[in-house]
């Protein structure tokens, strides 16, 4: 018998190297009015700004300089009053920052009646604006995503706009958007990319479907990141551009675990990278779950998680958390300490993801001093 799930996702994606070009026309499909949404590096929305212009739209532009805060979205706000359409061009933070904005355009309320812990939580009370979302990194999945992360400064953490209306009217993924990626980035937003399809994978809540997905997506994204790490090669960014895709699917419709539970709070208080902090927790907190799960189907999962890593590294399977986490160093990945991230921070972290909504499908049942532990070995 298969267990009964729902699955949600962005209405359309449109997945492959070069769909880009086609980007311009389909957000003049949507209105004539359009604003952008970009990175810091506003060259690499010229792109687009020209292709719309072409097409006769009227277009305004907002540049994320940082991962959004609540001053930035309020202000994209503003900047989106008359449009049609929001588009967002970039990484993750770019693209939930232009979630964000679209959702509040329409609403006849400000963003702390609507975001999670800090404000209200409350629902959308009108449909947002078209948005499309065209990512440039290979690592958060937000293109497929239903909430948007932002950082409450004021309270020190980050959190999240989430409404089913938030999901994007268009997903496009196109690879060749992040050939040439700088290898940090490539690292970090490829970390945040595996850890997205292995939480998913070992939850308490995975499906059938999700469980598709992420047990062909795991050994593609490690073995893609590695080689990208090595060399620069199309093949190996289609994959991890693949299985981004796959772990924004995947989480927005099963759950996540105490490595997200711990990155959202340790984020806020630090504001350390999102991706770098994923990819140090990520070998320990997945060793902390197999030595606590007490379901023997969750633990079979880990197990065979934990043999994936393995046969990927070439070692045996107790020395894969190892390899990964040693490989990663290898490769420039800071560990907690060398983020910034204080002692004060990890043990208000640690109380903190209590309330996370990513630590409620964790598959094991962990207390605040198992995470303490755990950050220690992640330093």
């Amino acid at each position: 018998m298969v267990a009964s799930f729902g699955f949600s996702t962005s209405t359309e994606i449109v997945f492959g190297r070069g769909t880009s070009k086609g980007a311009a026309s389909r957000i003049a499909s949507f209105g004539r009015n359009v604003l952008v949404v970009m990175g810091k590096d506003t060259k690499r929305a010229e792109w687009l700004i020209t292709a719309l212009r072409e097409l006769g739209c009227d277009v305004k532009t907002v540049s994320i300089q940082a991962e959004p805060d609540i001053s930035m979205i309020e202000a994209g706000r503003s900047a989106g009053l008359g449009c049609e359409v929001v588009a967002a061009v970039g990484g993750g933070a770019v693209i939930d920052a232009g979630k964000a904005i679209a959702a509040l355009v329409p609403s006849r309320h400000d963003i702390m009646h609507h975001l999670e812990v800090v404000g209200r939580g409350q629902p959308l009370d009108l449909p947002p604006l078209p948005f499309v979302a065209i990512p440039t990194t290979a690592g958060t999945g937000a293109e497929v995503t239903k909430n948007a992360v932002i950082s409450a400064p004021d309270h020190r953490r980050k959190v999240s706009m989430r409404d089913l209306a938030m999901l994007p009217k268009l997903a496009i993924i196109d690879p060749s958007l992040t050939d040439r990626t700088p290898k940090s980035v490539t690292l970090a937003s490829g970390l945040d990319a595996i850890t997205q399809v292995i939480e998913p994978y070992v939850c308490t809540k995975a499906n059938l479907l999700t469980d598709t997905i992420c047990r062909d997506a795991i050994p593609r994204g490690l073995a893609a990141l590695r080689r990208l790490m090595d060399e620069e090669t199309q093949t190996a960014r289609d994959e991890m551009a693949y299985v981004s895709l796959c772990g924004g699917l995947a989480l927005a419709n099963a759950g996540l675990g105490v490595i997200h539970g711990l990155a959202g709070p340790l984020g806020g208080l630090s504001n350390a990278p999102h991706g770098a902090i994923c990819g140090t927790l990520l070998p320990h907190g997945l060793a902390l779950n197999l030595a606590k799960v007490t379901d023997q189907t969750l633990s079979a999962r880990l197990a065979e998680v934990r043999e994936m890593i393995g046969a990927e590294f070439k070692v045996s399977a107790d020395r894969a958390f190892d390899a990964l986490a040693g490989w990663s160093r290898s490769q420039g990945l800071l560990g907690l300490d060398g983020l910034g991230i204080s002692s004060e921070d990890r043990s208000n972290a640690a109380v903190a993801a209590a309330s996370s909504s990513s630590m409620k499908a964790n598959p094991a049942d962990l207390r605040a001093e198992d995470l303490m532990s755990m950050m220690e070995h992640a330093r």
